[in-house]
């Protein structure tokens, strides 16, 4: 006999994945748990009534959190980039709303 997972049960998991995946600078388990997020997050939005709300907050502050942390990560990758002197895609929004890149290098000096 197989229980289904609540849709709320499965984003909390993921959002879990997300954070450990964070903390430990780990990219296949980031992706992982991201597309894992995003399914469950579809499966929440469909069935997800009044009585969840509460803890639909609890997960957005999670899911906050974790987008701080992956804020810091990127800042420490361009950073990283930056100082080595390659070229770095810094993510901007067009007026769509729509992901695009502009890439940005620096050239270091020589002497």
């Amino acid at each position: 006999m197989s229980l289904a997972v609540h849709p709320l049960d499965a984003l909390e998991s993921a959002l879990q994945a997300e954070r450990r995946a964070l903390l430990e600078h780990d990219v296949d388990a980031l992706l992982r748990s991201t597309q894992a997020k995003l399914e469950a997050l579809a499966d929440a939005e469909r069935t997800a009534g009044a009585e969840d709300m509460a803890r639909v907050s609890e997960l957005h502050e999670l899911n906050r959190a974790n987008a701080v942390l992956l804020a810091r990560r990127r800042r420490e990758v361009a950073w990283t980039l930056r100082h080595l002197g390659r070229s770095e895609a810094s993510g901007v929004y067009n007026g769509a709303g729509y992901a695009s890149a502009q890439t940005q290098s620096r050239w270091l000096g020589s002497g």
